[in-house]
């Protein structure tokens, strides 16, 4: 099929052209920056909601469960789920359409797996490009799963608007879980499997971490006399910050839920609109996405410089030859990485250039 044909039936709203483009774009198929390029004028609607956490955290069920709330609603949800690749076949078990079998019959539900590919960021490198095709066919809300709880694992934040990060009273240390990074990335933290031993002490714990990051604790604190001692507790004015809308500030709120029996759903629903709503009126969402916007550019460039360096013949053979005098201390990496890029410019510009 002509990628013009398909874009027609693209754009006339059929889901097997819109299988057929999200697998053209998620392996680089011939064509693929065209087909984006075509689209690009269409994206930027969809509300992009990361989620992301430990394995078994019991992502996968709140994914379900908010894509039911969302369809409720009226909202078309596109799911984007991606699983770790293993380091020795390749493959990845992919299994998040059969843990959310409930809502995938769904036809205005779209839920497309996609393996990490060795990607170090929790995310495939190709999601963000999946994630504009789905906004470009119409889609309300993307919400996009990934793998692990790390300094690593922030990609998620890049590519979403909201970020809530889901922890489980297993998850070990939380203070060794709560990485600086991580915490400032999420903007909702849900703590799942509430019903369980730890669940109170985990939520605490986070919520006086917010506390002292923050430094909500003593903001207010009046000098001297009539200090109220109860409002110095992090925790409890992280936990009253959250619970107060404020346009210029967002402190993320820490909420329980048990989403096997569906508790505490609609208040992580609530979050997410709260959230939403705080970004459009402090006009950070559209800083974001400009961010965002940033950053795909900074990444095409160099995805580009790369494939063309490292997949040049000629590159690669000069290179080889190099090596024994950093070897033996002649020459430095970075004297041979300058001298590299000042003889590979036109290859680097391009075959255009030549």
């Amino acid at each position: 099929m002509s990628s013009s044909r398909l874009l027609d039936e693209f754009n006339a709203g059929k889901p097997a052209a819109l299988a057929r483009v999200v697998s053209i774009v998620e392996n680089h198929r011939d064509g693929f920056e065209e087909i984006l390029g075509s689209l690009h004028p269409r994206t930027g609607r969809a509300r992009r909601v990361g989620l992301t956490g430990p394995p078994g955290a019991g992502k996968s069920t709140i994914t379900s469960l908010l894509v039911k709330r969302l369809r409720d609603a009226g909202l078309k949800v596109g799911v984007i789920a991606v699983d770790p690749t293993s380091p020795f076949t390749g493959g990845a078990l992919l299994g998040d359409r059969v843990r959310m079998e409930s809502v995938a019959l769904d036809p205005g539900v779209f839920i497309r797996s996609m393996a990490t590919r060795g990607s170090l960021g929790g995310l495939a490198a190709a999601t963000r490009e999946v994630a504009d095709v789905l906004d470009a066919f119409g889609f309300d809300v993307l919400l996009i799963e990934t793998v692990g709880v790390g300094q690593s694992e922030l990609d998620v934040a890049r590519t979403a608007d909201s970020t809530l990060l889901v922890l489980v009273p297993e998850s070990g240390d939380s203070i060794q879980t709560l990485k600086a990074g991580v915490m400032e990335v999420a903007d909702i933290f849900v703590v799942n499997k509430a019903d369980r031993p730890g669940a109170d002490r985990l939520r605490n714990d986070v919520e006086l971490m917010l506390g002292l990051r923050k430094g909500v604790s003593f903001g207010s604190v009046p000098a001297h006399h009539g200090v109220d001692f109860k409002r110095m507790n992090p925790a409890r004015v992280a936990r009253d910050a959250a619970a107060k809308p404020n346009p210029v500030v967002w402190t993320p709120p820490v909420l329980s839920a048990v989403a096997t029996q569906e508790k505490g759903i609609t208040e992580i629903v609530d979050a997410l609109d709260r959230h939403f709503a705080y970004l459009e009126q402090s006009g950070k969402l559209r800083a974001r996405r400009r961010e965002r916007m940033r950053e795909r550019v900074m990444d095409v460039v160099e995805q580009k410089v790369r494939g063309r360096l490292w997949k040049d013949t000629a590159t690669m053979s000069w290179l080889e030859l190099q090596l024994p005098s950093v070897e033996d201390g002649r020459a430095t990496p970075f004297a041979i990485a300058d001298q590299l890029l000042r003889q590979s410019a036109e290859l680097v510009r391009g075959e255009e250039a030549k």
